[in-house]
Order: C-alpha cells, then structure tokens, then sequence
C-alpha cells in the first residue's frame, strides 16, 4: 500500500472548521492536555504525561516525542511509551525515517502500513501503521510526535487531523512550560549572581576565592567541572588555580607556557572561546586539560582587569552542549566579578605585606632607638671618667708597672667613647637620604597603600590637596612611617567604619601643619598623657611603639606630633614640620 502524506494546517483558516474540531475526541483530550501541563512544572514530565494521554486517545500501541538539538541537528527522543527499552536519548537525522521526514518537510504524515514504506525505520518489529506530526513554532520546527500501532491502517487521515490539532496545543503547553523554566533558571541565577558576587567581594585569602568562583560557576552553570587557569603574564605562564568536580582529579601542578596551553585561544583573543569535544585526539597532548574522561564540551571565559588578564575560568559539561547566548553572559558576569574580586585580593595580600614591613620597621627602629638612648646614658659617666682620670695628674716612673696600666686605662675609655659615638651616628637617619619633597606628594603615595585597607574596613578617605606646594626637608620613607602609623591607628579607632579626614595649613614661623581627624571612639581620658610613651599600648595586640617612634621622627625632623582633641566624636591628631626657605 502507498503512503499518502498530508499536508500540515498548523492553524484553521479564517471561517473554515479543522476537520478535528468536528472529532468528539477532540475537546475531552485538548481538556486533558491542560490539565495535566497545568499540574506539572517540569517539560519533561509534562511531555511523559501528555504522551500518555496521545496514546490512549488514539489506541496507539507504542508512541515517542522527539525534540530538535539545535548543537547536534538532531531528532532527540525525549519521551517514548511501548518502545524497546533504551530508545529514549536516540539521535535521527531530520529527513531520515517517518519522524524526520515530517521534520524536514514541516508537514504531517500518515503511514497505513509500513512494510512496504521505504523511508521507515523499524523500531519495533511489531509495528505495522504509523503517524507523525512535527512541533511547530512559527517557520520552526523545534520536535515531532509519533504514534505507532501493531495494525495495519489502524490510523486513519482523521486520526492524522487530530494529531495535528492537539501536536499544535501540546507545542503550546510545552513552551509555556520552557519559558516559565528559563524564567525560574534565570531568576535563581540572579540570586546566585548576587549572592557568590557578595561572597566573592568578602573573600581576602586567594586560594579561598578561586575555590569559591570555580564552586558557584560550576553549580550555576550545572556543569561537570569547571577550572580556573591563573596568568602570569610577565612570565608568560599559566598554571592551574583551582578546579571543582564531584571527583576532582588531581591538577597539574607547575606552570605551562601561555602559548601552548588549554586556555591559550581565551588568552590569545581575549574573548569567549568554545570547545564541542575536548576528547578529541587534538586535545589529548594538553598537559593542563583536567583528568577526567568524562569532560566533553568546555567554555572558557577570560578574567580580564583594567585590561590585563589574569586567568581564564573553563566550565566543562559531560554530555555534548552547545552553550546559549544565556549562559556566556552568565559566565562573562561570574569572570568579571572573580577578575576584581582577585585584584582586590592581591591589593589586600600587599596592603597586608606592607603592614608587616612596617611593623618590622617599627621595631628595628626601636631597636636602634633603644641602642642610642643606652649610648647615650653610658656617654655622660663615661666623660665624666675620662675627664677625672685626665685629671689626676698621675705619673709613674717609666719602669713602674702601674705606668703600663695608667695607658691601658687611657686607651681603653678612648675605646669606650668610639664605640658609643658610632652607635649613636648609626641611629640617625643619615642626611644623605634627606631630601626635599612635597608633603601633598609624599600623603598621596601613602594613601595608595592604604586605600583598599580603608575599604575593606568601610572608612571614607576625606582629603582635598594644599592650594599651594608645601616643600619639606625630610627622609620620605621615614615620613610615610608617621603617616601610615597615623591612618591605621584612626582605622583601628573604627571597628564598624567611618571618616578620615585630612587637612594642611600654613603654621606659624614657616611650618606647615597636616591634621588628621577620625569619627572613632577617642582615646581614654587616663591615658591620653602617655600616648606616645615607648611601649604604652591601651589595645591588648598593640606594641606601644608606633606614637612614640612617630613622634621621634618628626623630632629629628625638627617637628612635632601633638593630640589636638579627642573624645566620643573623634580624635585629632597634628603633624608639624619646617618648610623648606625659599
């Protein structure tokens, strides 16, 4: 028997009936049909349920619901009922059997027996009558729906009518069912978004931040896996930051050369790059491929900030997928967040560093002026002595032994008062390091380092540069000391955040003056006489040295450091230095 295929009428025209509008079989099932999408929310289940209802409302003896893979090209059966097991997941060119012969032509088909129809493909022994109607939406044909029975010219061209009528409603249902699931997806992505950028943002120790981003991408993205590839560009290297999986195989430890490593084409173009299958034998010579057979396509996305980039982030899937437009914009979002959430790390990471040396400076400086006081209490006795034993006028034959020790004596306090001039010389900053230097420029430097210690503790930097230069003869590193041990102490005085504010001004006698006021808690009435006493500390991790070593500073700068007022609204502090005579 010949088949005789039908032509397709997605939609009645206008003032004439669908022949299925006349089938009392049509209401009960388009009823049917919404009922059950209205009782699931997932596609897939809804497609299960309304192949169900498609079998029973045609006495179908087995029945599938192919979707078009839009990466693959391909008939995917997404449901099946009365299949041999397995059948789901099965990929058909479109042209290729009655389903993709629908598909391709756009038009329904009906197949009164297939024995002797050469475009069938047997599933089912068993099967002797076939229909099959595409998913239509608009010009695209997105699946199809077929129907098998084990009778030959089961089905009838009113059958195949119907088909197209509730095809046409059930591709309705399921995108609806699609667009409320992408609505939902995208809605619990913002959430993540927001959330892992709010982690991201809090997160100061590296490591822990490139073992968030790889978590929260791979979770958002549902992937297999997803690495994170740190660049270092001055050497022209890549190595691997972190990976998530739930098996995670070990990483590649050391460094890869840039130019021949996975992430090279996201490093080399700065753009998204996309992979169908890194288990291709093209990929099997990366050392830094993840070692997981399971992987198969990949995104890789490049951190890319103030245009350096710092690494690439790669989310890797375990099935072949071809990713949307959606889901590199989520990927770009999540690379952005992680490139500053790491320079903001390494800010950190150096701010922290530079704290360190500076409290290692404080206490070699202790160190050196605790020497040059000790020198210095030893120096007065010990001219003492040498002026009374040069004053005793004593003299001993030349054969006398006690001739021998009055010139041992002698040379022994000489030795004495050379030792303690050299320590007191090494204790001051040597003039060669002084230098001139404007104060604006030498704050300015200072706050470069401090900046992202003042954000991350919520301080407002509140600061307006002199109208006119303000030159100094000083030790620039010694004075940046002063004014980091300064800041820091204002930030310390404000746990939960507040304002810095600086201020210069010509003081009297050609100085200049620079007032640094903080809205902390102020500084205890008991104790505000002995601030910058050596070794007072009124915080329990504090040192006692930073006023103190500040204060001698400015001293042998022939300056001042004063507290100026302080209390429950704040605490200012002034810095005086001599201007440079012009």
């Amino acid at each position: 028997m010949e088949s005789s295929p039908l032509p397709s009428s997605r939609r009645p025209a206008s003032g004439v009936a669908h022949p299925a509008a006349e089938d009392p079989r049509a209401l009960p099932a388009l009823y049917r049909l919404t009922s059950l999408a209205g009782r699931a929310d997932d596609p897939r289940t809804a497609l299960r349920d309304v192949l169900g209802e498609f079998v029973a409302t045609f006495g179908a003896d087995a029945g599938s619901i192919a979707l078009l893979n839009p990466g693959t090209g391909r008939l995917e059966v997404e449901v099946q009922l009365g299949n041999p097991a397995g059948s789901e997941g099965l990929g058909l060119k479109p042209g290729h059997g009655v389903t993709g012969w629908s598909v391709l032509n756009a038009r329904a088909l009906l197949v009164p027996d297939v024995t002797v129809e050469p475009r069938y493909i047997a599933v089912r022994p068993a099967a002797r009558c076939e229909m099959a109607a595409p998913m239509c939406d608009g010009e695209e044909v997105i699946g199809v729906i077929d129907l098998e029975s084990d009778r030959t010219g089961r089905f009838t061209a009113g059958d195949l009518a119907l088909l197209e009528r509730l095809t046409l409603e059930t591709t309705l249902i399921v995108q609806q069912l699609w667009r409320i699931r992408a609505l939902q997806a995208k809605a619990r992505q913002l959430e993540t978004l927001l959330t892992t950028g709010q982690a991201l943002v809090a997160k100061l120790e590296s490591q822990e931040l490139l073992d968030t981003l790889t978590r929260d991408t791979r979770r958002m993205m549902q992937g297999r896996a997803c690495a994170l590839y740190l660049h270092d560009a001055a050497r022209g290297t890549v190595r691997f930051g972190a990976l998530d999986a739930p098996e995670a195989p070990p990483m590649p430890a050391g460094e890869q050369p840039a130019a021949a490593c996975f992430a090279a084409a996201a490093l080399h173009t700065r753009k998204q790059v996309e992979f169908a299958d890194v288990r291709s034998a093209e990929f099997r010579s990366v050392a830094d491929l993840p070692d997981d057979t399971t992987l198969c396509a990949a995104l890789l996305t490049p951190l890319i900030f103030e245009g350096e980039v710092l690494g690439v982030l790669a989310v890797f899937t375990g099935r072949p997928h071809r990713f949307d437009n959606d889901e590199k914009r989520v990927c770009a979002t999540l690379a952005s967040l992680g490139a500053v959430a790491l320079q903001n790390a390494r800010l950190y990471a150096r701010v922290f560093q530079s704290e360190q040396t500076l409290r290692k400076q404080e206490q070699l400086t202790t160190l050196g002026l605790l020497a040059a006081e000790i020198a210095h209490e030893i120096r007065n006795p010990l001219t003492v002595l040498k002026l009374l034993h040069g004053g005793l006028g004593l003299d001993f034959a030349a054969d006398d032994p006690r001739r021998t020790d009055l010139r041992v004596i002698g040379e022994k306090l000489d030795q004495l008062e050379s030792i303690v001039t050299r320590v007191l010389s090494f204790a001051k900053a040597p003039t060669s390091l002084h230098s001139r230097w404007s104060l604006a420029d030498v704050l300015a430097d200072t706050l470069v380092l401090v900046r992202p210690k003042l954000a991350q503790a919520k301080v407002q930097l509140v600061y307006a540069p002199p109208s006119a230069p303000l030159i100094v003869e000083a030790h620039k590193g010694q004075l940046q000391q002063v004014l980091l041990n300064l800041i820091l102490n204002a930030t310390q005085a404000m746990p939960e955040g507040g304002t810095i504010a600086l201020s210069f001004a010509a003081g009297p006698a050609g100085t200049a003056t620079l007032d640094l006021a903080d809205t902390g808690t102020g500084i205890p009435e008991a104790v505000r006489g002995r601030i910058f006493d050596s070794f007072f500390s009124s915080r329990p991790d504090g040192t006692g040295l930073g006023l103190a070593i500040a204060k001698r500073i400015l001293q042998a700068h022939h300056g001042d450091i004063a507290l100026i007022s302080t209390g429950p609204g704040g605490t200012t502090m002034r810095v005086t230095l001599p201007l440079v005579k012009s």
